[in-house]
């Protein structure tokens, strides 16, 4: 405070005044370089939809939603980075599909009333999600008493009952759906083929053409022959604009990496350790409790068919005898050691339904006695499927009478499997998991084969803290010695390999050889052009510095962005300039196509039954100019010169064969408006995205 009085009483008002200055200037550079405003909290905008905001909390809960559901339906626990970044690119589709429809639906005041929700739910044509949900899986039909047993209990549930709110966000997905279907029908009720369209079509698929053309490749000329000039560049960029507009930010960069993957004095130590470990687990008399002590994988021990191991596994396990070992042996990156715990034969697969009870309101020993409990009343007489409906708390199968269907192994949790694959037909047993108290009936068992439950130890090949310290200090050495102009000096001097990752967009996770790269994507869109990384980044093991080349923003980029893109395509529209001039040449003075080829130094091919709806030259590829003018020429004449995708044609039309006349068009129109109805959807969306002017913020959060 001693030093604040004195700038006070000494400086005032001016020293203030210009304190005041700096601090606003540097908020608003901070603000424009991040793109956010200090006016509006945006620490929570993920994007905008037609000015509404997208939350960043609002998304995460959507991608847990999507997480959840694709775990449950694969059975992995663990994500990899792509198949997060597909779960979150899934979950924004979805949130701004929804936004966007919205907008359109309020605008049109189109609404799901009451009774079309109870036509959905209970009516004569019930919802293809209630069918899934409550139908007999033996005849596909709606199971009636079990949706009205699973109504009546929703009614009588507590107002804090989880499957309330299940319940509810089931029936909103249901309504958001049945707008999204009214609304495409509107617009897609609006669509029409007419007489004239159809007939089009009918002949461009049907219409046949004969012609002969000689060719001359774009590459018969070397690249030193010819010169591109700026207006080579500006003419082609002009005419194909369209083609350059950008819907989403991408960014370029140049990286090296330093490898840091284990020396041979690593791997030896690691060998001699895994050595030891083998040992070990032979003598180990609790293989499970071993194997979650030593192993970096920590799974369970569970019974495998034969074809689900390792194939260096399957081959010598179902032969083994109980306590084999095998290994060290090298597997996707890691010493592993095997051995074989247990064999035994049981039934391929197993029907199944159960009661599960929760035990973390009532304690295990409750839960346990209630399954006990429940159980005698079963054996009594009393209806699995309406105990079920009762007192189970897992309500996906509840309202299927505990129903899981016929699985395999590897469906369920290990525990669970081991109860219902060693049990018999009918027996009712009662097993512990995670998810609470199971009462478990056994419905059916099919089949009868061999499994093993093989433990598996495994030590990682891991780069050592030595070697890990060599190769970031040479890193380390490269980075300090960079300015933003001579990166490209700095890895020819040090003997590195240049990797581009090219036109990256702000939530991409994996880069070529990089897979869990999210970080330095995130420092590619803070960056400037010309910036050169803030940090050695380190991604497996990697150790990775990048330089960011070329920014492509929204919207149409300019020449200097797509120069390099187009390049090629200007190089061929330089030489089909020279060899539309040859070829020209050639027609002077000729009266067929042989002289034609003769003269120029081509051959002339022969092509038959050509349809205008596949502009295929067989063994080249689509030739849209060509094809699209064969088809306007007359026969017997030669054609100009036409710049194609492989070289320059000349041709000449033998004859066209036409299809029969088209006297019903009726089938035409079916055919030609069900394959429109089939893209509306998409382009339906696609306009409605545009005219919202969706923004996306994503690469500043994930």
């Amino acid at each position: 405070m001693g030093i604040m009085s004195f700038l006070r009483e000494r400086m005032g008002k001016i020293l203030a005044f210009f304190i005041g200055f700096a601090l606003l200037a540097f908020i608003i550079g901070e603000v424009v370089r991040s793109g956010g405003s200090f006016f509006r909290d945006d620490r929570n905008e993920l994007g905008e939809v037609g000015g509404e905001k997208i939350a960043y909390d609002e998304f995460g809960k959507k991608v847990d939603q999507n997480s959840a559901q694709f775990k449950q339906q694969s059975g992995q626990s663990n994500l990899t980075p792509q198949i997060t970044s597909y779960l979150q690119e899934t979950a924004w589709n979805q949130m701004v599909a929804q936004k966007v429809l919205q907008k359109e639906v309020d605008r049109l005041g189109l609404v799901v009333g009451d009774d079309e929700i109870k036509s959905m739910v209970s009516g004569d044509h019930p919802n293809p999600q209630i069918v899934q949900a409550f139908g007999d899986p033996k005849t596909g039909q709606l199971d009636r008493n079990r949706l009205n047993t699973f109504l009546s209990n929703l009614n009588t549930a507590k107002a804090d009952d989880p499957l309330k709110q299940q319940w509810t966000d089931f029936v909103t997905q249901m309504i958001d759906a049945k707008l999204s279907e009214k609304y495409i029908s509107l617009v897609t009720n609006g669509l029409y083929v007419n007489s004239l369209e159809a007939k089009d079509d009918y002949e461009a698929k049907n219409k046949l053409a004969d012609f002969k053309y000689t060719l001359l490749e774009y590459a018969s000329v070397p690249d030193n022959k010819i010169t591109i000039t700026n207006d080579d560049y500006q003419s082609y960029y002009d005419e194909h604009k369209s083609e350059f507009k950008n819907k989403q930010e991408l960014r370029t960069f140049d990286y090296v990496s330093f490898n840091a993957a284990p020396s041979k004095d690593d791997t030896a130590a690691i060998k001699k350790q895994a050595d030891k470990l083998a040992v070990d687990f032979k003598a180990s008399t609790d293989d499970s409790t071993f194997v979650q002590l030593n192993a970096e994988t920590k799974t369970p021990l569970t019974f495998q068919h034969k074809g689900r191991l390792d194939p260096k596994l399957d081959s010598i396990m179902f032969g083994a005898a109980k306590g084999f070992i095998y290994g060290p042996y090298v597997s996707n990156g890691s010493f592993k050691i095997a051995k074989l715990v247990d064999s035994r034969v049981e039934p391929d697969s197993v029907k199944a339904r159960h009661i599960l009870i929760d035990d973390k309101t009532i304690g295990v020993d409750k839960a346990l006695a209630k399954a006990d409990s429940i159980k005698k009343q079963i054996e009594g007489g009393k209806s699995f499927a309406d105990m079920a409906n009762m007192f189970s708390i897992d309500k996906n199968s509840a309202v299927k009478g505990g129903d899981l269907g016929t699985f395999a192994r590897g469906a369920m949790i290990p525990v669970f499997e081991d109860a219902v694959f060693s049990g018999k037909k009918g027996e009712i047993k009662i097993v512990t998991t995670q998810y609470g108290v199971h009462l478990i009936q056994i419905e059916d068992q099919k089949g009868s084969s061999k499994v093993v439950k093989v433990g598996i130890v495994d030590v990682p090949l891991k780069a050592s803290s030595a070697t890990q310290t060599t190769v970031y200090s040479k890193a380390q050495g490269f980075l300090g010695a960079l300015t933003k102009d001579n990166f490209d000096e700095q890895v020819k001097k040090e003997g590195l390999k240049k990797k581009t990752a090219a036109d990256v967009n702000g939530i991409a996770a994996t880069l070529p050889g990089l897979d869990n790269a999210r970080e330095l994507v995130r420092w590619a869109f803070s960056a400037e052009t010309g910036d050169f990384a803030d940090k050695v980044y380190i991604i497996g093991d990697q150790y990775v510095i990048a330089h960011l080349v070329q920014i492509k923003p929204i919207g149409t980029l300019s020449l200097d962005a797509v120069k390099k893109q187009i390049e090629p395509l200007v190089k061929n529209r330089v030489k089909g300039k020279l060899l539309s001039d040859k070829l020209q040449a050639a027609l002077n003075g000729s009266s067929n196509i042989d002289q034609v080829a003769q003269k120029s130094g081509g051959k002339v091919l022969p092509i038959q039954n050509i349809v205008f709806a596949n502009p295929v030259i067989p063994g080249s590829s689509a030739e849209y100019k060509v094809i699209g003018a064969v088809f306007g020429s007359q026969p017997n004449k030669l054609s100009k010169p036409i710049e194609g995708q492989q070289g320059v044609y000349v041709f000449v039309l033998n004859s066209f064969t036409n299809p029969a006349p088209l006297t019903n068009a009726v089938r035409e129109k079916q055919q030609l408006g069900q394959a429109i109805l089939q893209q509306a959807d998409a382009q339906i969306f696609d306009a409605l995205k545009d005219k919202a002017n969706v923004k996306d913020y994503r690469a500043k959060f994930l």
